[in-house]
């Protein structure tokens, strides 16, 4: 006697597999407490990945990710397009200029942060895949008041700006969980 799968039995692991099929892995710290209305600066974002421009593209979805959270006052650093060289030797040096250039502007917190993955997965379906980390900085005294990291990757027909648009935004959901 053969066992045959019942139509809700069928559906359910159809279901699962759909579930599974978009992931999301993020580690998190602590929200620390904000000030909503202090100035943000943007600092440019390390590039890890094969995809020209991919910090640019992250650092403007979080520049406007932040500004829909209710902070005030958000620039970004000019020189973020012309980071781009992949796997900058001069990285370290980049961000403490950028830092600096925040303490010039009167900046209170800095965002900075890198793109590890910015893709679509090779294979039929060619599914988007973005991973990034995010640091808000104490642009006084440097020091890391809040990290997030995390990657995602969406369905096939998604488009790769919105895969990252949203592990961003729930990467600062937390971060910004305690601006006041």
């Amino acid at each position: 006697m053969t066992h045959r799968p019942t139509p809700l039995r069928l559906l359910f692991a159809a279901g699962l597999l759909c579930l599974l099929a978009a992931c999301t892995t993020m580690d998190r710290g602590q929200s620390p407490e904000l000030d909503r209305n202090a100035a943000w600066v943007v600092l440019p974002f390390a590039n890890h990945t094969e995809t020209p421009l991919a910090g640019s593209r992250a650092e403007a979805i979080a520049e406007a990710l932040l500004r829909t959270n209710g902070m005030k006052s958000v620039k970004r650093h000019p020189g973020a397009a012309q980071q781009e060289a992949l796997f900058d030797a001069g990285e370290r040096k980049q961000q403490d200029e950028a830092l600096a250039w925040a303490k010039q502007q009167g900046a209170r917190y800095a965002l900075g942060g890198a793109v590890d993955e910015w893709r679509y997965k090779v294979g039929v379906d060619g599914e988007p895949a973005a991973g990034v980390t995010l640091q808000i900085i104490d642009v006084t005294s440097g020091e890391t008041l809040w990290s997030g990291t995390g990657g995602k990757s969406g369905w096939s027909r998604e488009a790769l700006s919105a895969v990252a648009q949203q592990l961003i935004r729930d990467l600062l959901k937390t971060g910004l969980a305690g601006a006041r």
